[in-house]
């Protein structure tokens, strides 16, 4: 059986049409750079959100360094993210000359603990450098949001700014002390990777920042064209941020169906969670199928499944076997961020973060999309089953 861990070709075939159209509208424009398709964008991708404003720019990567520079962090500074996510988040502290600054996540959502962060601030303090900690980059990662209240109070607490990861969580809810919310409207900013494999991929890079603070709305505005307010007459020092027109374009037809691929992955993560039960794999203790954190609500978009991503005993000897079986499956991510060469002068060590070291050991992620197929996924549990027995 032929499994793609994605199958990006069936979803464009579902609206090609509607792609299509507008890719010639947009070349019949002639307008490439930001413009209309841009700013409709802008205000689409806001308005779903929740938020008040949204910035187009070139990457998810670009949109987590231009949230940094919009607060001011600059060389010496610390910004507190975890050690388990994708390389971008702490790339873009230390990009910066900033000092990335490591935080344990939690066993069950493999998020920021807001526990563990409590007790980082506090040792900051009595070490008196709470005062060069200028941020916070909570991870909303696999698409479930972080438990951003008691994170948002500690940011409250010490006056520090919080930038929201939501690179693969685009409208993930959180059922918060104030009601529901989407994910980039819990914190200061939010960032949102259009990378082609996410919920809502363009057909290239392409990512956004999101804010309710219309002057930072006005600051990475500036800054993602080089800073210059007028043509030629340059005010801050910024960079070439700039998302496409081609790209909103894009996004914006597949803004249109976002919500009924949401829905039809959280059908697919219900579906690997039966099977999955029915198969003994978790009741023998092989396999611990992912955990959802908020359940008050079957409507609720709690967990937006950008990836479905089992632990598995003996992980690195079942990939393989799957592989053989032509069953695909990816690790996000197989070393901790403060275990990789190019962070070795931060000065950890392993052991320092044994939850995140854990994960690193065990996760394996498995096809999910839209267009998965139950008798695909029936194959790929029965794969695994067959490894253990």
């Amino acid at each position: 059986m032929n499994i793609p861990m994605l199958d990006l070709k069936s979803q464009y075939q579902s609206i090609k049409q509607e792609i299509d159209q507008k890719i010639l509208e947009v070349v019949a424009s002639q307008r490439f750079i930001l413009g209309d398709e841009v700013e409709a964008l802008e205000r689409e991708v806001a308005d779903y959100s929740g938020a008040g404003f949204g910035v187009g720019v070139s990457s998810g990567s670009d949109a987590l360094i231009i949230s940094l520079m919009a607060l001011g962090v600059e060389e010496g500074d610390y910004v507190v993210t975890t050690p388990f996510t994708f390389f971008a988040t702490a790339g873009a502290v230390a990009r910066l000359k900033a000092v990335p600054i490591f935080c344990d996540i939690e066993e069950d959502s493999f998020n920021l603990d807001p526990k563990k962060l409590a007790e980082l601030l506090d040792i900051k303090i009595e070490k008196r450098d709470m005062s060069r900690i200028k941020a916070i980059i909570p991870i909303h990662l696999y698409g479930q949001v972080t438990d951003m209240d008691p994170i948002v109070h500690l940011a409250e607490k010490y006056r520090l700014k919080v930038i929201e990861d939501a690179a693969q969580a685009v409208g993930a809810e959180y059922p918060g002390d104030n009601g529901p919310k989407k994910a980039c409207t819990l914190g200061d900013m939010g960032i949102l990777s259009f990378f082609p494999s996410k919920n809502l991929g363009a057909f290239g890079d392409g990512g956004m920042v999101l804010t309710n603070d219309a002057e930072l709305a006005a600051k990475l505005k500036l800054l993602r064209v080089h800073g210059s307010r007028n043509k030629y007459f340059y005010d801050v020092l910024g960079g070439n941020f700039r998302l496409d027109a081609l790209q909103a374009g894009i996004l914006r037809i597949k803004l249109k169906h976002l919500e009924g691929w949401q829905q039809q992955r959280r059908e697919r993560a219900a579906a690997y969670h039966r099977l999955f039960q029915d198969s003994g794999l978790v009741s023998e203790g092989f396999v611990q199928v992912p955990q959802e954190l908020y359940k008050d609500s079957e409507a609720a978009n709690y967990h937006t499944y950008h990836q479905y991503v089992i632990r598995a005993k003996d992980r690195d000897k079942l990939q393989p076997y799957l592989k053989e079986k032509g069953i695909p499956s990816a690790i996000y991510y197989p070393l901790g961020l403060h275990q990789q060469k190019c962070f070795a002068y931060l000065g950890y060590k392993e052991g320092d973060f044994p939850v995140t070291e854990k994960a690193t050991r065990e996760v394996l992620a498995l096809p999910i999309y839209p267009e998965l197929k139950p008798e695909q996924q029936q194959f790929i549990v029965n794969g695994i089953a067959e490894f253990y027995s």
